[in-house]
């Protein structure tokens, strides 16, 4: 099948490359040339395990290629996925700005019969709102029908996510665009997990739904880790007793400093301005958002408190730049908040990740040093703040920490190392919602 991509982030690019490998003709556009030449020799200039090397594999197939014309390609395509950015807009909402210039672009070159899916995420009625623009602009006779196709990739995963999901969701509106979107997604179901099929405005709600409802369980077990360290409980206890009940489960129940990302955060403030528009108030989200807000500034108020409210001067080691592990991707990341915070309050931040530095630098205003090694970052440090869970911050040595480290705490925005242990070093340690 003759595919059309249009846009090259997370969604696009990952999407573009799963169906070219599966035997799909795939072309990619985007509007910045200096990206298209990046990702024309193999550079997916994102950071997502097992991209890069899938991606390699079907440029040399043949299979994938990238253009910053559409109208070199449209005509051909079966199918037309949007991939483009849908940020929040000043008042909350969704901005589709980006979206229908998307689809501006491309309905001058239809041809036949196109399917046009919408893969951004993007307000309920936002595919009725491109079926009207198409139909009015339609010319040659041709054919069409808008499908709504939401992602559910997880960063640091997407590659794994696309390739056997755990479930496919698309709203359509005509068989022959459901025949087309089964046909697109059958080798990735062969495992027997299902393609949800519905009406267009279930299946873009749904979406929003979904991230709604872990971005509340995200919030709700820390607001949980607040009552422990009130109470003198400990949230790991709780958290463990909990997820064993298979009607909550394991997954986003994680105390930590708060969710972040491209998605999560976007999301919930969209959700909550598209029911302000229907006058509901979806008072549940609503409360997850105010305390994912809250979150990362008692963990400011901890280190202020331990340093009687006077950080000036004093170096402060972050570990952890990106959202979560996995991924360069610091948009809404917590860590950002908590550096600015402590940053404004005179504190020296010695910032140290994996992957996440160069990216971090464009949306920190304040004085950073930053280490690409995590050791290095703690010399001289008075205090080190762990906040986000890569596994190579996992492993404690005392030894090696300690030629290097001469403060005597660690804040744990993750919990991912033993309170126990730590203060076995000499070290005054505080997690989240751990006694």
């Amino acid at each position: 099948m003759n595919i059309v991509v249009i846009g090259t982030g997370y969604v696009g690019l990952v999407a573009g490359t799963c169906f070219a490998e599966t035997g799909n003709d795939v072309v990619c556009i985007d509007i910045d040339e200096k990206k298209l030449e990046k990702l024309r020799i193999g550079d997916p200039i994102i950071y997502e395990p097992g991209l890069e090397t899938l991606l390699k594999k079907n440029i040399r197939s043949r299979r994938i290629r990238f253009s910053g014309e559409a109208k070199d390609h449209v005509p051909d395509a079966d199918a037309i996925f949007m991939a483009v950015g849908t940020p929040t807009g000043e008042d909350g909402s969704a901005d589709v700005s980006h979206l229908m210039s998307a689809v501006e672009s491309v309905v001058p070159y239809l041809s036949g019969y196109t399917l046009i899916v919408n893969k951004c995420t993007a307000p309920v009625g936002t595919a009725s709102n491109i079926k009207k623009y198409i139909h009015d602009n339609i010319k040659n006779g041709a054919e069409f029908d808008v499908a709504s196709n939401p992602e559910f990739l997880k960063e640091g995963v997407a590659v794994q996510d696309f390739l056997y999901p755990d479930r496919v969701v698309v709203g359509v509106d005509s068989v022959r665009a459901e025949k087309i979107l089964r046909e697109l997604y059958e080798p990735f179901l062969r495992s027997g997990n299902p393609i949800h099929v519905m009406d267009v405005r279930s299946a873009e709600l749904t979406k929003y739904a979904c991230n709604s409802f872990l971005a509340t369980k995200i919030s709700f077990i820390n607001d949980i880790s607040v009552l422990c360290e009130k109470l003198g409980a400990d949230i790991n206890s709780v958290r463990h007793a909990m997820s064993s009940d298979p009607r909550i489960g394991k997954t986003f129940l994680y105390p930590g400093v708060g969710y972040g990302g491209s998605c999560f955060p976007k999301d919930v403030k969209a959700i909550i301005s598209t029911a302000s528009g229907v006058d509901e108030n979806l008072s549940i989200v609503r409360a997850a958002e105010q305390i994912n807000d809250l979150q990362k500034k008692r963990f400011v108020e901890k280190v202020l408190k331990y340093f009687n409210n006077d950080v000036n001067k004093k170096v402060i080691a972050v570990w952890g730049l990106a959202f979560k592990p996995q991924t360069d991707d610091v948009r809404e990341a917590p860590a950002l908040d908590i550096i600015s915070a402590l940053a404004k309050k005179g504190a020296i931040v010695h910032a140290s990740d994996p992957v996440a530095i160069d990216n971090a630098r464009v949306f920190i205003k304040e004085e950073v040093k930053y280490f690409t090694d995590h050791i290095e970052a703690v010399d001289g440090a008075d205090a080190l703040l762990i906040l986000t869970e890569w596994n190579e911050y996992r492993t404690f040595d005392p030894k090696k920490l300690k030629k290097h480290f001469n403060g005597k705490v660690v804040f744990d925005g993750r919990n991912i190392w033993n309170p126990e242990h730590i203060k076995q070093y000499g070290y005054d340690y505080f997690g989240v919602g751990r006694k």
